[in-house]
């Protein structure tokens, strides 16, 4: 008669299930967002530039300022990439996950409270950038038709994205840290 070594299954705990869903949640309008960006970023860049010239600026002006609406959205692929192995970890129960998760998340959350409104609120903040360049060209520039221009060409759920966004980042991050921590989680991390 042979032994078969006693294996005990490990249960995840709702608190890191929880915890991993929110992480891979956020991933999802970083993605919507890129993929936004990449189909319209263009179209909107190049309407953004017809209003300056509509206005009587130079087009050249929001590339000399740096202002595309088309940019980069490598920032974006990497967040998820980050969540995605984040959750993984997490899940599995190994504890290099929780820590990173608990030095990520709090940058993340730092991002959502500092970048992301710029998303939502992009007149507001490019409209007292403008003022406060010191620019003449730019103080001429009348930013709500411009974000209107460009954001038109956009679909017009992104603004709903955005907001996902912003309230994933932010609460969902402070909700993964703190899932992270309750007892379950810390139980889990070391058994499995």
């Amino acid at each position: 008669m042979t032994h078969q070594p006693h294996t005990r299954e490990v249960r995840r705990p709702r608190s890191i299930v929880v915890a991993a869903s929110l992480q891979l949640l956020t991933v999802i309008p970083f993605l919507i967002g890129t993929f936004v960006v990449l189909l319209y970023g263009a179209d909107a860049q190049a309407a953004a530039e017809a209003e300056i010239v509509r206005q009587g600026l130079p087009a050249t002006i929001l590339a000399q300022h740096g202002i595309n609406f088309g940019g980069s959205e490598t920032l974006a692929i990497v967040l998820a990439l980050i969540l995605v192995t984040l959750a993984v970890l997490n899940l599995a129960g190994k504890g290099v996950g929780r820590i990173l998760s608990w030095i990520f998340q709090p940058i993340l959350f730092a991002m959502g409270v500092i970048i992301i409104p710029g998303q939502l609120f992009t007149a507001q903040f490019m409209e007292s950038s403008f003022k406060n360049s010191g620019d003449s060209m730019l103080t001429r520039i009348d930013v709500p038709a411009l974000i209107d221009a460009a954001t038109h060409v956009m679909p017009g759920w992104l603004l709903p994205v955005n907001i996902a966004k912003l309230v994933l980042t932010t609460l969902g991050s402070l909700l993964v840290i703190i899932l992270l921590a309750v007892p379950s989680a810390r139980a889990y991390f070391r058994r499995a």
